[in-house]
């Protein structure tokens, strides 16, 4: 089993600035994590940051640092009250990649306070930040034992992965993906075959996302969508055909198998359901990086939460038509978010409003009150056709996935925290982007809380399977 860590953009900047603050010193700081855990990976989640002040050590120098559990007793209340895990994260700022003696010692020394104060064995985290802001981790169990982190995940303007072997150890590589690696490298190569990214919405935009990630090497991909593949489909999903839309087969049955007949090793997880089913949300909350295709605004909304509360880097791809009255076009506009968890959502980035939230919600639970307060004009309907044409969605979607690329190996002559929001026109040919807006508050409270109950906190959000 993987055991990873993962921290988002905000906490990791204010963990580099307070550790490596130049004074060749050792610093410390604490974290209260979340958990996710499934059958293959249990993942800690950063929700709270607790700089350790340099002025309440009681000595530091620049192989160790000494202080008193007794300034932290808050922390260890709200681990036993909140079901959180703590995380001990200190610097090594002369570098060495590995645990001290010293070390040793204080984690045990922590981890036996811990279980007393809890009266639960449960593990702690402990982590080192290197001089160039590289972290490596590891548990420590009641037992003393230590097990090693395999790898831990920053999802800021940057994607960025750390392990003992620097996540980009060499594997085995071929001739499939030599041009990606003249471009962008063997570590990125390294990383993309390591990943496991999420696409829900698998039709229009969402069927190039995969064929794109899945070219490009992706070790695991999960496809989540309920739909089947309908003639209508068959102009824009790749590698759907005549007897699939005859037959109605699942789109991502049809996706997974294009796939695996490429022979190249890639795993792949299809769930013909809508994101709102449980089996849907734990597949989604597992992965490392997901991408949003789809046209509903709950949709989003759910995506957008899952991403926060389990520290998931979200690309959200959205594509719009401008009619101009007489059946025809006057523009295409696509946008591409890039949805840091901790920071400002696709709401506060005014991408839909709670109104319109609320009439899909509806529109989801309960169809047929929905109609009726649309007759009784009590909600507006909007009627909205995504383009239905494998050129447009292919130009928007490339996008989306150069943006991923671009947040694991940086390739702008402009830095990633300015490219937040990215809207092209295909009419009036132009680019524009934006930076990174203020938090959503309301959500960024969430950040790292990771599994609890009720599901996201939000009873109504999710779909539990019946108990047999």
């Amino acid at each position: 089993m993987k055991i990873k860590l993962r921290i988002g953009g905000l906490h990791y900047e204010a963990l580099y600035h307070h550790l490596l603050s130049g004074d060749g010193k050792e610093s410390i700081a604490f974290a209260l994590c979340g958990r996710y855990f499934d059958e293959e990976q249990e993942i800690f989640l950063v929700h709270k940051l607790e700089l350790f002040p340099n002025e309440q050590c009681i000595a530091r120098y620049p192989d160790k640092v000494i202080w008193s559990p007794v300034e932290i007793v808050d922390l260890f209340e709200e681990c036993k009250n909140e079901g959180l895990y703590l995380l001990k994260i200190h610097c090594h700022p002369g570098g060495g990649a590995e645990f001290s003696e010293y070390d040793n010692e204080s984690d045990w020394q922590l981890s036996e306070t811990v279980t007393g104060w809890l009266d639960n064995d449960i593990p702690i985290i402990s982590a080192i930040m290197l001089p160039e802001g590289d972290i490596i981790a590891r548990l420590v169990l009641p037992s003393c034992e230590f097990l090693t982190v395999d790898s831990v995940m920053v999802a800021g303007d940057e994607i960025k992965f750390f392990s003992p072997s620097n996540y980009i150890t060499s594997i085995d590589l071929d001739d499939i993906q030599l041009r990606t690696r003249q471009l962008f490298g063997e570590g990125t190569v390294n990383i993309l075959r390591k990943l496991r990214i999420g696409v829900i919405g698998c039709s229009g935009t969402g069927s190039i996302v995969v064929e794109l990630l899945s070219r490009l090497g992706v070790g695991c991909l999960v496809l989540i969508d309920p739909d089947r593949v309908e003639f209508k489909n068959l102009n824009r999903i790749p590698n759907t055909t005549y007897e699939d839309a005859e037959k109605g087969r699942y789109k991502v049955d049809v996706l997974k198998s294009a796939i695996e007949k490429q022979g190249t090793g890639i795993t792949v997880k299809a769930v013909p359901l809508g994101l709102h089913s449980y089996e849907a949300y734990q597949e989604a909350a597992g992965c490392d990086i997901v991408f949003g295709c789809m046209d509903s605004v709950d949709g989003r909304h759910l995506l957008n939460r899952i991403a926060t509360f389990f520290i998931l880097p979200y690309f959200d791809i959205g594509i719009r038509l401008d009619a101009d009255g007489k059946g025809g076009i006057d523009e295409v506009l696509g946008r591409v978010d890039y949805i840091q968890p901790g920071r400002s959502s696709l709401f506060s980035r005014e991408r839909y409003s709670l109104e319109r939230l609320r009439a899909a919600d509806l529109a989801r639970t309960d169809p047929k009150e929905y109609d009726r307060q649309v007759k009784e004009s009590y909600i507006r309907a909007a009627k909205v056709d995504s383009p239905a044409v494998i050129s447009v969605n292919t130009y928007f979607s490339a996008q989306a996935v150069n943006e991923l690329l671009a947040r694991l190996h940086p390739f702008r002559t402009e830095p990633n925290k300015q490219f937040a929001e990215i809207t092209f026109s295909i009419a009036g040919f132009f680019l524009e982007n934006q930076s990174e807006g203020e938090p959503d508050l309301a959500l960024a409270k969430h950040i790292g809380r990771g599994t609890v109950s009720p599901l996201l906190l939000s009873p109504m959000l999710i779909v539990k399977p019946h108990s047999s």
